[in-house]
């Protein structure tokens, strides 16, 4: 399920903007992306983002929108310091040049002379980063849920259509006994004229055709797939896998009702039934 949350956060160091977005994904995918002086939390931020959200490719993204104040430092490095005088005497001397070196020569001198700023302490500064990873987090979970909140309609209206289709097959399913029969029964009188019918062997090949076509059992199970999807939309929790394999089994119920029903309004109506099991099932894909 896409969604989108902002957050910021400022520490010694400086202030900082977060983003965290997600996109649809099958399993639980957790991307950070952390300037190189907070690469060291980057574990610490994917628990946060763990601990909430239980599916999707999930993007956090820390990036730096100004710079505090830090104490700076400087280095001088004697021991170079020392080598290169020591060098540079020698140099003298085996060109037999004259002069000495000077601070302003040592000085331009690469790698001498430092720079440095302190490090920030990010154990100290882990509340203040944590606040703010998890107020964009609260956000893209806010927005999740409104989503999650339309979709669920969607999916309850599609159920509901998918109710009446197999109610509509359910109601249909005695008529192609009886229809059948009555059919097989003109065929025999058009074969036989005045000829006598064995009624006993006419109820067998009835009986035969309707224990072939009988769907009943996948109907019952049709309807209890769709009663658990329903639990599932009205529950809590990550079901969205649950739902994608409560919808795979409904697609094999539609086939073999299909295949068995030997009747052209019942395979329509499977027909438009897995029309619709298409469409729950790229629905399902955005849920958690």
């Amino acid at each position: 399920m896409t969604g989108f949350g902002g957050g910021d956060l400022t520490t010694a160091a400086g202030r900082y903007v977060v983003e965290a977005r997600t996109l649809n994904h099958r399993f639980l995918e957790v991307v950070v992306r952390l300037p190189r002086e907070l690469a060291p939390i980057e574990d610490r931020v994917r628990g946060l983002v763990q601990g909430r959200i239980l599916r999707g490719r999930v993007e956090i993204a820390i990036m730096r929108e100004n710079y505090g104040k830090r104490a700076r430092t400087v280095k001088v490095d004697i021991d170079l310091a020392k080598a290169f005088i020591s060098a540079l005497n020698d140099l003298k001397r085996a060109v037999e040049l004259v002069g000495t070196p000077d601070l302003a020569m040592l000085a331009a001198l690469p790698d001498l002379v430092k720079i440095e700023e302190q490090k920030e302490d990010l154990d100290a500064a882990w509340e203040s980063i944590a606040v703010g990873v998890r107020q964009a987090i609260d956000r893209l979970v806010a927005m999740r849920e409104t989503e999650g909140a339309r979709l669920a309609s969607d999916l309850e209206l599609r159920v509901r259509r998918l109710g009446q289709r197999i109610e509509d097959v359910d109601r249909r399913a005695p008529e192609v006994v009886k229809e059948h029969a009555a059919r097989l029964g003109r065929r025999i009188e058009e074969l036989l004229g005045t000829a006598h019918v064995d009624e006993g062997r006419l109820a067998a090949e009835v009986a035969f055709f309707a224990d072939r076509s009988d769907i009943s059992e996948e109907i019952t199970r049709f309807r209890s797939h769709l009663a658990q999807i329903r639990q599932h939309l009205d529950g809590t929790g990550a079901v969205g896998r649950t739902l994608e394999f409560l919808v795979q089994e409904l697609g094999r119920e539609a086939n073999t009702i299909g295949s068995k029903a030997n009747d052209l309004e019942i395979s329509t109506a499977m027909i438009a039934v897995k029309g619709e099991l298409e469409s729950l099932r790229e629905q399902i894909q955005n849920v958690e």
